[in-house]
This record gives structure tokens, sequence and C-alpha cells, in this order.
């Protein structure tokens, strides 16, 4: 049987250029700190256990003052679907409490967002230094409120175990699965 054995070909697609590439980043950057920030914003306003309701994700904003209530609430629901521990509760408790508090004021400094933006835009003449600033602060927000949020998922899945990790994965699947 004869082999016909073919030296490798240049490939004919270019190589990426260094602009493609830093425009990927960016895009995936504000990709991830798009959906961290509404992450973010959901949990600050409630999101878990306050919904849509009683001015939950896009509702009015959050108290600071009834934070410690609403976030009581949520977790008591937490626990009872994750069958929690009186352990788990008093590790669970401080670290999202925790995390909220962090998080608040990043939800306030990125509700302006919108404003400051159609601000910049509707003057006589746009300024783009002052667009790229905000989109540059904000970004930045956006990764301050990204690496928090990620951290209190890990720190509450290192307080539950891999069935409790693996009920609350399958409740948020059937959750997204109605919710689309």
């Amino acid at each position: 049987m004869n082999e016909i054995t073919q030296s490798p070909q240049p490939s004919d697609s270019p190589k990426p250029t260094r602009r493609r590439v830093l425009m990927g980043a960016v895009l995936a950057t504000l990709a991830a700190g798009t959906i961290a920030g509404m992450g973010a914003r959901a949990f600050a306003h409630g999101g878990w256990g306050g919904g849509w309701h009683r001015g939950g994700f896009m509702g009015a904003h959050l108290d600071p003052a009834a934070l410690d209530e609403r976030l009581d609430r949520m977790l008591k629901h937490f626990y009872v679907e994750i069958d929690a521990t009186e352990a788990q509760k008093q590790q669970l408790a401080p670290i999202v409490k925790a995390a909220a508090g962090d998080l608040l004021p990043l939800a306030g400094q990125m509700r302006d967002t919108r404003r400051q933006a159609l601000e910049l835009l509707s003057q006589p003449s746009v300024d783009r230094s002052a667009l790229e600033a905000l989109r540059a602060e904000k970004l930045r927000l956006l990764e301050q409120g990204s690496r928090r949020l990620t951290a209190v998922l890990a720190d509450v899945a290192d307080v539950l175990t891999p069935e409790q990790r693996r009920a609350v994965a399958e409740r948020a699947e059937r959750w997204r699965g109605r919710r689309g």
C-alpha cells in the first residue's frame, strides 16, 4: 500500500493582528463585565430572594438599611432549598452579607452610566476623551464587581457539600429554562 505524505503547507489564513487580538480581548472583557455587573446588581437588589417584587432586580433602589432584612429572607429560602446545617448557616450569612455590602455601592455607581453617557452624547460636540474615561471607569467598576461576585460564589461553594452544589446548579438550570 502506497502512502502519500504531504508536507505541511503554510496556512492560507493570515495570523491575527495585534489589533484583532486586542479587539477580541476588549469585547470579551465587555461581555464578561456586563454579565458580572448584571449579577452584582441583581444580588445587591435582593435578586435571588427578592426577584421582581418589592423593588427587586429592575425596581427601585434598595435602601441599605433594608439590606440585612432582605438578605435574611433570601438566606432562609436558600437554607431550606439546600437543607443547610446550623454550621453552614453560621458560615454562609457573614459571607453573603459582606459581599452584598461591598456590591451595593458598586451597583449605585453603575446605575448612573446611562445618564452620564446620554449627557455626553447630547452636547453640541462629542467629547471622545470623556466618553473613553466613562467607559474605562465603568469597566473598572465591572471588573471590581466581577471579582467580588466570583469570590463570594467560591466562598459559598466551599461551605456547601458537593450534593448541595449540584442541587443549586440544577435549580439554577430549571430557573433559567423558565426564564429563557
